[in-house]
């Protein structure tokens, strides 16, 4: 049985295209962590029990980026990440809604009854028991508990997922990934973070030393250690690109120019052209801290080293990858 595409339903949707009775999983779900997951999972299970479509609403932006513009915001994923990684669970589609300043001005009973209820026609709802929604952040999901029982739509409260005791939350992973503990992000999120990127033309130098590198430029509030990764990359996108080991350094190059914050991505066994393409580049694991070196010679030799323990990494973790679909 082929399953339908993933659906994303915006604003300016027509209610035509729109359908109704789908059961939809609440929240921001930046990073799509495990306990995500879980709050999408119950929301799948409710679909289908009631025969219905699954789908994840989310807003763009963040509502934290719109309140507070001026601070820097580390998303650990962007709306097309987010989007793919959302396909990548199976669900039917995902609503996105804008969030500027008429939908912060909204109150929750206004958000429920207009979205919720006229546009969505939503029979189920599974939401995180910290997740508050409305104007003040005034609706909560003891909210929609008590307006889901009026209203005759089920609604589901996932109370906080936990690891080993400590609780998975996106600022959980935020730091984590600023500190460099590369397995506790990849735990907290159920699969290796990923970043997407075009390939740019760079200085050459990586060329000249042997180590021809691919090189992207990240969103400039990306809190990631500068340090040296065993990465594995995806070309193509879609849902079965082709994958490449490789190592990467994130930093400023210290040997050279101290420049500003650059992805450079070294594929192993890979002899071709990238200039332009998008990779996706999975971050397995963290090698070591950024160095400055004294002499060329010495970098290289820390390169093969890197290199080796890198290909090492990757050959314990053969499937490390997320788990991406197709958004179309």
């Amino acid at each position: 049985m082929i399953k339908n595409p993933f659906q994303i339903i915006h604003d300016t949707t027509p209610p035509a295209d729109i359908p109704r009775g789908a059961v939809i999983a609440l929240g921001n779900f930046d990073g799509v962590h495990l306990g995500h997951r879980t709050v999408i999972a119950a929301a799948q299970k409710i679909a289908k029990s009631a025969g219905q479509k699954a789908f994840a609403l989310s807003f763009e932006p963040h509502p934290r980026s719109f309140f507070n513009p001026a601070a820097a915001h580390f998303r650990l994923t962007n709306e097309q990440a987010k989007l793919r990684l959302l396909a990548g669970t199976g669900l039917d589609g995902a609503v996105v809604l804008d969030f500027n300043a008429a939908r912060a001005a909204t109150s929750a009973q206004d958000f429920i009854n207009q979205e919720l209820v006229r546009r969505l026609g939503v029979s189920g709802i599974s939401v995180g028991d910290d997740f508050h929604f409305g104007k003040g952040r005034s609706g909560s999901p003891a909210t929609l508990a008590e307006q889901g029982e009026r209203l005759g739509i089920k609604v589901h409260i996932q109370s906080h997922v936990d690891l080993s005791g400590l609780p998975i939350s996106s600022s959980a992973i935020r730091a984590s990934l600023a500190e460099g503990r590369i397995r506790d992000a990849t735990a907290m999120l159920g699969g290796p973070w990923f970043v997407s990127g075009t390939v740019i033309p760079g200085e050459k130098r990586g060329r000249e030393l042997g180590y021809p590198t691919a090189n992207i430029r990240l969103d400039p509030h990306v809190d990631l250690k500068h340090g040296i990764y065993a990465v594995r990359v995806g070309l193509g996108g879609g849902t079965d690109p082709q994958r490449f080991d490789g190592v990467a350094s994130y930093g400023r190059r210290p040997t050279f120019d101290n420049g500003p914050p650059l992805l450079e991505v070294f594929l192993f066994d890979f002899n071709a052209d990238l200039y332009g393409q998008t990779l996706d580049v999975a971050f397995i694991e963290y090698l070591r801290d950024e160095l400055k070196f004294d002499s060329i010679p010495a970098l290289i030799r820390q390169m093969d080293d890197d290199s080796l323990r890198a290909r090492a990494v990757l050959e314990a973790a053969p499937g490390a990858f997320p788990t991406l679909g197709a958004i179309g």
